[in-house]
């Protein structure tokens, strides 16, 4: 007992010395904490959403006021044509559109049932359920209070979410584009391949740096006549092409494993990436610059790769998130490489059509890079 109070004094002491590992211990989880448990949500909030409304009555626009008041559904735009509503949506500038018919107001007074149409993007199968799921109930509310104002004789076929008997019914017929049968792994598996290679870029690259300081060989490699960049370059590069490999088979896997749609160019996916590794290992190598010991960088990257994941949109919808909260996602290049592949993947995005993410990578990727770099030369001089 005695040995083992010394033992756990030492322990407690090494610690405390290490001021380094004591702030990633104590500082990154609160900061984690605050910020991703606003971020960290499977709400859908806010969707934005596309009016195609040829009714043009009181009961169409209450059913409008309805949908935003939830506060679940965001109106973007309006206009009478369908067409203007579908190009609205293919420039992802909506994810909804909300198509009420001719004669809506007078089918719902005259048979006590009516027919709105709702269009979702749904590359994410499982956000355009929520949202399918919200709508429904939605319309069944307004269906009830519709019934105490027009006081209707009609029955009501109902399921769980609709109203009492003897209100209108307002039916919804829905339809998702890119993933009509709103597969999740369609959505996921793009994505979770991103972190993948993200963790090997990131966390594995940083700690191949770090382990060299361990061992001394760094000091040794500054006096032989190689040169930073050369030794810098012999350490990103491999794990460079490693991630590339690991992004090939992942691609091999969710299309035989998974079934994903393979709708777009593969040479633009690895073009892409080729753009998103240099940031990751840019990161990576200033990780390096800043840990001492394999177990700081191991913890560091974790810590970025924890705010990565939360922050990319893979399971929570960015436009949920509070506006401080996408702001910060907008940071990460996780969370435009993301986009890309699902985009590419899912709905056959062409190069005209992912250029804001991909410039955002690139910008990203050369300014991190040079940063890490410069910053490594400080460290090592």
């Amino acid at each position: 007992m005695r040995t083992l109070r010394f033992l756990l004094r030492k322990e407690f002491l090494q610690i405390r010395r290490d001021r380094a590992m004591l702030r990633l211990l104590i500082v990154m989880p609160a900061i984690q904490l605050l910020i991703l448990s606003s971020a960290a949500t499977f709400e859908v909030r806010g969707t934005r959403m596309y009016l195609v409304d040829e009714d043009h009555t009181t009961v169409s626009r209450g059913l409008v006021q309805r949908m935003v008041a939830s506060g679940r559904f965001e109106l973007a735009g309006a206009s009478p044509s369908a067409a203007l509503a579908d190009d609205r949506l293919l420039d992802r500038d909506v994810s909804t559109i909300l198509h009420v018919p001719a004669g809506f107001e007078r089918d719902l007074v005259r048979t006590g049932h009516g027919t709105v149409q709702l269009v979702f993007n749904a590359e994410d199968g499982a956000a355009a359920g929520v949202l399918r799921s919200y709508a429904s109930r939605i319309l069944a509310a307004y269906g009830a209070e519709l019934g105490r104002e027009l006081r209707p004789t009609f029955r009501t076929v109902g399921d769980a979410d609709a109203p009492a008997p003897g209100v209108p019914r307002i039916d919804v017929r829905t339809r998702g584009w890119y993933n009509a049968e709103l597969d999740y792994t369609h959505y996921m598996v793009p994505g979770i391949l991103v972190v993948l290679v993200t963790m090997i870029a990131t966390a594995i690259g940083s700690m191949n740096i770090v382990r060299e300081k361990e061992i001394g060989t760094l000091e040794q490699m500054n006096v032989t006549p190689v040169t930073r960049a050369q030794f810098i370059a012999s350490k990103l590069l491999p794990f460079w092409l490693i991630a590339l490999a690991d992004l090939a088979v992942g691609l091999l896997l969710a299309r035989f494993v998974f079934h994903v749609p393979m709708r777009g160019s593969l040479l633009l996916v690895f073009f892409a990436a080729t753009i998103y590794l240099a940031a990751a290992l840019g990161i990576g190598l200033w990780v390096s610059t800043v840990a001492e010991t394999q177990q700081q960088a191991m913890f560091l990257s974790f810590a970025i790769n924890m705010v990565y994941l939360l922050m990319s949109g893979l399971f929570t919808p960015i436009h949920s998130m509070p506006g401080w909260a996408q702001w910060i996602a907008e940071l990460s290049p996780v969370k435009h490489f993301i986009v890309i592949m699902r985009s590419v993947l899912v709905r056959g995005a062409d190069l005209s059509d992912i250029r804001v993410p991909l410039g955002v990578l690139t910008v990203y990727g050369a300014v991190v890079l040079t940063l890490a770099v410069r910053q490594y030369s400080k460290t090592t001089a």
